[in-house]
């Protein structure tokens, strides 16, 4: 893989992607879907460069071609996707999602509709918010993580204004 590598973060999608979301994640190399994405068709418009990765969240029992975790090596560091669900109910726990998966350098979550970018200690927490108009909280969000070597890895959050 070439530096640097852009990877587009988004969740909780609910069957529609705000169309600036579209438009920035398919301008990167790697897209993460963090789940709930409900109406698989919405992943047919996301056309990243490289690959789409996507997981279930707690509303897609249906789409059982997907896994729940997702974990991707990328020189640096390892990135495990979990909606973050079973970590607790209202509010994903950072503990429990650091106690499960201590060797990843980023993990990705979804679930809260809230964008969050947690770098105090590793591993990362981060959430891209709701990509969708479902609770999204004033305005659709997603995170693009560049890559710029093994050593820099930059998080920048997006939020859209409603359609």
């Amino acid at each position: 893989m070439n530096f640097p590598i852009k990877i587009g973060i988004l969740s909780d999608t609910h069957g529609f992607v705000h169309p600036d979301v579209v438009k920035l994640i398919n301008q990167c190399d790697i897209a993460i879907h963090a789940g709930d994405i409900v109406d698989e068709n919405t992943l047919s418009i996301l056309k990243p460069k490289q690959k789409l990765i996507a997981i279930q969240g707690n509303n897609d029992g249906h789409l059982t071609q997907l896994k729940t975790v997702e974990k991707v090596a990328l020189p640096g560091g390892l990135i495990v996707v979990d909606h973050g669900h079973t970590h607790g109910r209202k509010q994903p726990s950072h503990d429990s999602l650091k106690n499960t998966y201590p060797d990843a350098k980023i993990i990705v979550y979804g679930h809260t509709h809230k964008q969050l970018v947690d770098q105090d200690s590793a591993p990362w927490v981060i959430n891209p918010g709701a990509a969708g108009r479902v609770r999204n909280h004033g305005g659709s969000g997603c995170l693009i993580l560049t890559i710029e070597s093994p050593q820099i890895w930059l998080v920048i959050p997006h939020i859209f204004n409603q359609q």
